[in-house]
């Protein structure tokens, strides 16, 4: 007979993605799932091969750090990656070109990484049928429009129910990434969680303490949520748009017509080549005939030429990818220079840290103001909080936790682990409420 412990817990991040199952050994506890070698979380990135053996969900596909060494290395196909992004919009429901001819509606790529991840649960020992789920979620899928919010999550949900599960429960990831943080607790506190990913910002505040951590209702001892759509997805556009794409046209102008005032050239395909989801949307035939067209918009035809060798070769995920080096390299202190000679030979970019600061600076005001408002709805004053506690990939920028924490002078500051917090809770929080 199919075993009662039939659940797990997902964390679908917008750069990475993990799973927790039972413990073999009936201990009641929790483990992350090893999903490539010994690594226990993934990329949250497909790769639809053009060639190949077409199997019975369509074109060949690769996952996780599998998708982007496919991508890297030159094969043919479409790299699909923060698919997360697009809950909550209008693209969800659509059909996208993968290469060949073939089309796939973006709710399958999301439910095949699902399965993908349940696959690999069931391969790892999970106990059949694992129909029962966990799914982390953030604060807000969509700022300020409570409805796209909702069908966001119910976009998630029905991905989920695709593949095999029959009962799925939301939690908040701030609040899972709390209930890691108390496993180490020893006295009762208070605690802001920053979980900064590549999606969102999302803050929490919350009651945890050893009295406390088998609770299966915990919702007296969740203080406040707060969050916003703004994360290290956003740093790496607004650093990809101040630095590298300003040596491919963007802000530059048209040659003056006719004593008529220069022309700033349209601006529409560097927003899209620096926003990870939407850079395939520039490959299409007619985009790329109408950018060929626009040779005559340019005072610097240089500019137009690199433009072109971006999108006829398809550069634009390996712009994207050194400007997030980028962002990396400067956000922990110093200047860096971007080398982009896969587009032209010799071509480099100096990035300095003040430039990088200024780029995104206004997205690190926003969201430290989050953590405030966060503080604020919970009724509380900075020096009540007892612990800040730091998780996602986006806290390991130096600068952005520092301002973050700057605030709570009188917190003790915590750092979860970036990458996997949010699933351990997940998973803790699966054990209270399936076992």
């Amino acid at each position: 007979m199919p075993s009662s412990s039939s659940f797990c817990a997902i964390d679908f991040g917008t750069s990475n993605s993990a799973i927790a199952i039972p413990r073999e050994n009936g201990s009641g506890g929790m483990r992350l799932v090893e999903l490539e070698g010994a690594q226990t979380t993934m990329p949250t990135a497909v790769f639809y091969y053009v060639e190949g053996k077409h199997d019975a969900d369509g074109p060949p596909r690769a996952f996780g750090r599998a998708a982007v060494a496919a991508y890297v290395e030159g094969a043919d196909g479409r790299l699909m990656r923060s698919m997360k992004s697009i809950l909550g919009s209008g693209l969800i429901d659509q059909t996208t070109d993968v290469g060949g001819g073939r089309g796939v509606k973006y709710s399958d790529i999301l439910s095949g990484y699902l399965k993908r991840l349940r696959n690999s649960a069931l391969t790892a020992g999970a106990p059949a049928p694992l129909n029962k789920l966990v799914l982390g979620r953030p604060v807000f899928f969509v700022d300020g429009e409570p409805k796209r919010d909702a069908q966001a999550q119910a976009s998630l949900e029905a991905a989920a129910h695709a593949v095999g599960f029959d009962e799925v429960h939301f939690q908040f990831e701030p609040i899972a990434a709390a209930f890691d943080f108390e496993q180490h607790s020893e006295r009762e506190q208070i605690v802001l969680v920053a979980d900064i990913g590549g999606g969102t910002s999302d803050f929490s505040v919350v009651r945890v303490g050893p009295e406390r951590m088998n609770r299966v209702d915990r919702r007296d001892d969740i203080l406040a949520n707060h969050g916003v759509h703004i994360a290290g997805t956003d740093f790496d556009r607004h650093v990809e748009l101040a630095s590298i794409l300003r040596e491919f046209g963007y802000r530059s102008y048209g040659p003056e017509r006719a004593g008529a005032p220069a022309r700033e050239v349209p601006s529409g395909v560097y927003f899209d080549l620096a926003t990870w989801h939407l850079i395939n949307t520039v490959y299409s035939p007619g985009r790329v005939a109408e950018l060929r067209n626009m040779r005559s918009f340019y005072g610097n035809l240089q500019h137009h030429q690199r433009l072109m060798t971006v999108v006829e070769d398809h550069l634009g995920h390996e712009l994207a990818g050194r400007a997030e080096a980028a962002k990396i390299a400067v956000a922990n202190g110093g200047d860096t220079v971007i080398d982009l000679g896969v587009v032209e030979n010799g071509l480099q970019i100096e990035l300095s840290e003040t430039a990088a600061v200024a780029a995104i600076g206004p997205d690190i005001e926003r969201i430290t103001q989050a953590a405030r408002e966060a503080v604020a709805q919970a009724g509380l004053v900075p020096d009540q909080i007892d612990a800040l506690y730091f998780t996602g990939g986006s806290t390991g920028l130096r600068l952005l936790a520092e301002r973050i924490a700057a605030d709570y002078p009188a917190a003790v500051h915590v750092r979860g682990d970036r990458f996997a917090s949010v699933a351990t809770g997940l998973g803790l929080h699966a054990a209270r409420l399936f076992r």
